[in-house]
């Protein structure tokens, strides 16, 4: 497998360059033209992507969440989930990074094995890093109306992070 691995990219290269050589299509052109588009896209996005960065940094460094947590520890205890789970379940929605941060962590200490690692593994593949999509692809064509999207997709968060919870009871 890494044998084919090491020639997939540069016989897709060479594929592109023989349709193109085929299509008398100036292949070169073409790359600068997808290049510069590169680059426009990502002036576009960068200022998205900075505040998001700032936000979500300022919203962890807050530890608004530890007291949160703290405060709905009991409720949490008489429903049976395990509270180690819900730093995730509240930063997946912002950031992929710092969710599978905080996944790893969980793995560590509790193993992969354990209802705590396998419910924070189907909630990292139930959920969607909703605010982080929302500023990102909507702030990069100036979509400044989001509150349905917000809406609908925090939704689905939540219907996620229910499901992984039911699923992994159940069958685990």
């Amino acid at each position: 497998m890494n044998f084919i691995s090491t020639f997939i990219i540069p016989i897709f290269v060479f594929s592109v360059v023989i349709y193109g050589f085929l299509h008398k299509v100036d292949i070169y052109e073409s790359f600068l033209g997808g290049a510069k588009e590169g680059l426009v896209m990502t002036f576009h996005i960068a200022p998205a992507i900075i505040a998001m960065i700032f936000a979500t940094n300022l919203f962890l460094n807050s530890h608004f969440l530890e007291w949160a947590f703290q405060f709905m520890n009991p409720i949490f205890q008489t429903i049976h989930v395990p509270i180690e789970i819900l730093p995730m379940a509240v930063v997946r929605p912002i950031s992929g990074t710092a969710s599978l941060a905080i996944l790893n962590n969980i793995l560590l200490v509790y193993g992969p094995d354990s209802f705590v690692g396998r419910l924070a593994s189907t909630l990292q593949g139930c959920t969607d890093t909703t605010i982080y999509v929302l500023a990102l692809y909507f702030g990069s064509i100036k979509v400044t109306k989001t509150k349905h999207a917000l809406g609908a997709g925090l939704f689905a968060d939540l219907v996620g992070i229910i499901a992984s919870f039911i699923i992994v009871s159940i069958f685990f």
